[in-house]
């Protein structure tokens, strides 16, 4: 490439200034029209990385040395005033949690509105459009908590493009999003490249993803989380098969507002044993997180029974009783969301052992590092804020703060998204062994069906937020395939005929996110 480069580092140190640097020796340059890629284990600073090169390093962190300019500007040097200028004219940036960006008040066509260059009313549309999403009155009405987290990960980056940046950070663009979904994400970064010239700089786990559409690599170093160590936990009856039913769900639907004519969840059942891990898997906006939310309790707009070991539960965990909230607990899509920003580790989790009175408070410190060691994070963490940890660490922090409350049912809303395929292993494994020893039952929300088909006895597949199938693991993954490996996954087509219950009718293939 020729001309000058739209990002261009050389020896970046980055790190607290008292201790080993997180970044060292980092050398980057990525002309107009070229994807790079950033690739390693989690917890290896591909985020801090993104996050240097627009001057906005997590807290405690700072650049110790190095060069680096962005767009014709030196970062190192600029003022704050040019920085925020920089990075609200000429870049776009998609972080991990994109629902943590996107103002909850705010419905999707004033999100899009208030960025976009083209201010004409048609614009969101095709925004949406561009990134697969219907650009319907119903979806631009939606506010962020009302979309799924694919939805709303797509929604992110219509917003970032809507000022058609020169340069284009995504971190983990992939995650949260069906394979049909990530296919259609690698046409439109590389029109992006290619077409219109943006320069797009990537930290990514999906290789199948990178190999398709980068340019050039940048490999980090060795990870700085391990593998789940084996740690005691609390003693409980100890299951090698799944037990009985536990979680029983009949009927059950949810919709958004005082809308029920647009359901996102219909008439959906679930079964769920003792010691059992059942998938719920389709295409990014089936219903997938709604589903995991009606069964803790935090979906306001639902029908249907809940039963917990035969008790009815109110669809309303604030109506439920403090031991059934702490039976049913949620690992959710987007952990930066969830933890408290101005809580650090040990106080989050701390908090489930105080509020569900889990142990005796001399004993609260010595579980708080138990349950990092359980997830493999070191003990040092628990002094670190939410902003300091990478996205794969603040996903092991939302398992142990789950797990910390010891409960029967966990809902996992897509936990290893934001982790290497490695780590995503260890942690369904930890999982497999809190099945064994505790009886833990599991609902595992996932569009990896390589974990799915390892990890778990049951598959409920959805999409546009009803049942298409149910059954055995092995059972619905290999009709998967005879219906040409697509059925479950592709957002355009119908699930494959050859998984379709009886009597359930055919949909139209038109797209109908929900």
């Amino acid at each position: 490439m020729t001309g000058a480069a739209v990002v261009e580092a050389a020896g970046l140190v980055v790190g607290p200034g008292v201790g080993p640097a997180v970044l060292e020796g980092i050398a980057l340059r990525v002309h107009h029209g070229e994807i790079a890629a950033i690739i390693g284990p989690s917890g290896v600073g591909k985020t801090t990385l993104l996050r240097a090169l627009i001057g906005a390093v997590p807290p405690g962190m700072s650049v110790l040395t190095g060069r680096l300019r962005v767009c014709g500007h030196d970062v190192l040097a600029a003022s704050p005033e040019r920085l925020r200028a920089l990075r609200r004219e000429r870049v776009g940036f998609v972080g991990q949690d994109p629902a943590r960006r996107l103002n909850p008040r705010m419905r999707v066509r004033q999100l899009l509105g208030e960025m976009a260059v083209d201010a004409g009313p048609d614009g969101p549309r095709r925004l949406l459009s561009e990134l697969s999403l219907p650009g319907t009155d119903e979806l631009l009405r939606r506010r962020p908590g009302q979309l799924s987290g694919g939805q709303q990960r797509r929604v992110a980056l219509a917003r970032a493009l809507a000022r058609r940046p020169a340069l284009l950070l995504l971190d983990e663009p992939s995650a949260g999003l069906d394979t049909a979904l990530r296919a259609e994400l690698a046409e439109l970064l590389r029109s992006l490249a290619r077409r219109h010239g943006v320069a797009i700089v990537m930290a990514c786990h999906d290789r199948e993803l990178v190999d398709r559409i980068a340019d050039q690599v940048l490999p980090l170093g060795a990870p700085t989380m391990s593998r789940p160590v084996e740690q005691p936990l609390p003693e409980r009856t100890e299951r090698t098969e799944p037990g009985p039913p536990v979680l029983l769900g009949h009927g059950l639907s949810a919709w958004f507002g005082r809308h029920p004519e647009h359901p996102v969840l219909s008439d959906v059942d679930l079964r769920l044993a003792a010691g059992s891990a059942s998938a719920v898997v389709g295409p990014s906006g089936a219903g997938k997180s709604t589903l995991g939310r009606v069964v803790v309790g935090l979906h306001a707009s639902a029908s249907g029974t809940l039963e917990l070991d035969g008790v009815r539960l109110h669809p309303r965990a604030e109506r439920r009783g403090r031991e059934q909230r702490r039976r049913v607990q949620l690992v959710p899509q987007d952990p930066l969301g969830s933890l408290n920003p101005r809580r650090t580790v040990r106080a989050s989790l701390t908090r489930p052992l105080v509020l569900h009175d889990r142990c005796p408070a001399e004993q609260r410190p010595g579980r708080v590092i138990e349950l990092l060691a359980a997830v493999g994070l070191a003990e040092e963490l628990a002094d670190h804020y939410p902003d300091a940890l990478s996205g794969g660490q603040r996903q092991r922090v939302a398992i142990a703060r789950a797990l910390g409350a010891e409960p029967d049912v966990l809902v996992c809303d897509e936990v290893t998204s934001a982790l290497d395929p490695e780590n995503a292993e260890a942690i369904m494994l930890l999982l497999a062994r809190l099945r064994r020893e505790r009886g833990l039952a599991l609902i595992v929300i996932s569009h990896d069906l390589r974990l799915v088909a390892a990890h778990t006895e049951q598959v409920l597949a959805l999409q546009h937020g009803r049942a298409l199938a149910a059954g055995p693991t092995t059972e619905v993954l290999a009709a998967l395939d005879d219906a040409g490996g697509t059925a479950l996954t592709d957002s355009h087509d119908p699930v494959g005929r050859a998984i379709r219950p009886a009597g359930l009718p055919p949909r139209a293939s038109a797209r109908k996110d929900g």
